[in-house]
């Protein structure tokens, strides 16, 4: 039997992967360096399907139709250097292999040029869904050499998770774009989850709720505008209980873990330029969080304000003001993740499809949800919409919820709950909507001691101040007419 496609890499996902490709009419060769988990696949979850084994990567090579269609879900990193080096060697030209798992977009655009110059095509491809979405339909972001899309289309499609019908999976774009589009996906997911943790403290901690009560909170909001994967298995989160009859999640650490696709989005966005300022706080809590030892001390020596019983004086006003504030900085954590894809094309001269990457995230994605929806319908109206913010829906949502978001944040504020990603969010909006910011001040401070020059307004220009010059001051009288740098806005 001759395989359509082939898959190294038989962890939960893999397999996953592999058992949904066969649920769908694909012939699966299946391989592990580990041989005796190929024997247990077939001997338990793929028995009876059309899944067959290899016992070497020479026998996996041989199993396959041309073009030959590899792909790797392995540890990323040098893992994959390592595979495909000894996989290359065995294919032709034509041949295509696809990387599945969570590789750093340099990484996929260097293995691009490489693959290039041997002929082997390369797909780099971000799969997001968790356990669930592999076996029975993940979001697929693939990317890299756009003659393989053809070969790999109808596979890919087809195992995807759909959306009103619609698979979510579509080419993205060049090299590791597909893996860049999953990155920022990734540092969504850790913004999102960090708006919805703060949400729960400030209901338990200012307004006193219980995690039954602040479940059923929930279970209210996954019916309306925040209806979405992550707030559903919050929902369920907070209402599971202990051997003891006691809440789980309060018997579970304060310190939250990461694997580093939130830290790559953050750094990404200052390598561009763009402020994407609430996934960079959402991986900055993180941190915070591991500091548990200082958190434990500071907690007894740094005082704060006490929260009164009656801090919270309508609970359901309350509540809705908090939807409001959540559902606002989801709107800006996307706003600036489109802002981040925008440069990201604009820099590294790929033609990318928002309409389509909104799409792929609507179903078996973990940050998947209907507000995803009217994102893509936004990009599908206007292609080349600059800012989601400019958007008539996005931009009507954002001034209904402003009340609700404000007061939010002050009451916690007031009361010392840290907000750090709710706060952002409502910065950064303040910001965007500034016709002036201080940076003028600012670029005076740079220009005074490292005469780093500045411009002036247009309607400020005159003859010692000339528009769309690089200008430098001499702020003291005895500190020269020589400029270090050219301004850069």
């Amino acid at each position: 039997m001759s395989a359509d496609f082939g898959l190294i890499g038989l962890a939960v996902m893999g397999q996953n992967l592999i058992l949904n490709a066969a649920d769908h009419g694909f012939t699966v060769c299946a391989y592990n360096r580990t041989q005796s988990k190929v024997d247990h696949f077939l001997a338990n979850e793929a028995k009876g399907k059309s899944i067959i084994g290899a016992t070497s990567i020479e026998d996996f090579i041989s199993k396959l139709k041309r073009p030959r269609k590899v792909m790797l879900l392995v540890k990323a990193g040098a893992p994959v250097d390592a595979l495909i080096n000894k996989i290359v060697p065995l294919l032709e030209k034509g041949d295509i292999i696809i990387d599945g798992g969570n590789s750093h977009f340099p990484d996929s655009n260097r293995r691009y040029e490489e693959l290039k110059k041997h002929g082997i095509l390369f797909v780099g491809s971000g799969v997001s869904g968790g356990e669930e979405g592999a076996r029975y339909g993940p979001s697929l972001m693939p990317g890299g050499s756009e003659e393989a899309w053809p070969h790999i289309k109808n596979i890919f499609q087809s195992i995807s998770a759909k959306s009103d019908g619609e698979p979510c999976c579509e080419w993205v774009g060049p090299a590791g774009a597909g893996h860049y589009v999953k990155m920022v996906h990734n540092g969504i997911e850790y913004g999102d989850m960090q708006l919805i943790c703060e949400a729960y403290d400030i209901m338990k901690r200012l307004g006193g709720f219980t995690d039954k009560e602040i479940s059923e909170v929930f279970a209210k909001w996954n019916k309306g505008v925040l209806d979405s994967f992550l707030v559903e298995i919050t929902r369920d989160i907070l209402k599971f209980d202990d051997v003891d009859g006691k809440p789980l999640v309060e018997k579970i650490m304060d310190t939250a873990g990461q694997k580093g696709t939130g830290k790559w989005t953050a750094i990404n966005a200052l390598d561009l330029g763009m402020p994407v300022t609430l996934i960079g706080e959402a991986v900055f809590a993180r941190c915070l969080s591991a500091l548990k030892n200082e958190r434990i001390r500071a907690s007894k020596v740094l005082p704060g304000p006490e929260v009164p019983k009656d801090a919270v004086k309508d609970r359901q006003q309350f509540v809705d003001d908090l939807e409001q504030a959540l559902y606002a900085s989801k709107i800006i954590s996307y706003a600036q993740g489109f802002m981040l894809i925008r440069e990201a094309a604009a820099t590294y001269g790929w033609k990318l499809n928002n309409p389509a990457i909104a799409l792929m995230w609507r179903g078996g994605c973990i940050i998947r949800s209907v507000f995803l929806a009217q994102i893509t319908k936004a990009y599908r109206q206007e292609p080349d919409l600059e800012n989601l913010l400019f958007n008539k829906f996005f931009a009507d949502a954002v001034t209904k919820a402003q009340s609700g978001w404000r007061k939010s944040i002050a009451l916690a504020t007031t009361y010392g709950i840290p907000t750090p990603a709710f706060s952002t969010a409502l910065s950064f909006y303040d910001g965007y909507r500034s016709e002036r910011l201080p940076a003028n001040l600012l670029q005076a401070q740079r220009d005074y001691f490292g005469a780093h020059t500045f411009r002036v307004l247009p309607e400020c220009a005159s003859d010692n101040l000339p528009v769309d010059k690089d200008i430098h001051i001499n702020w003291t009288g005895h500190g020269g007419n020589v400029s270090s740098s050219t301004y850069q806005a």
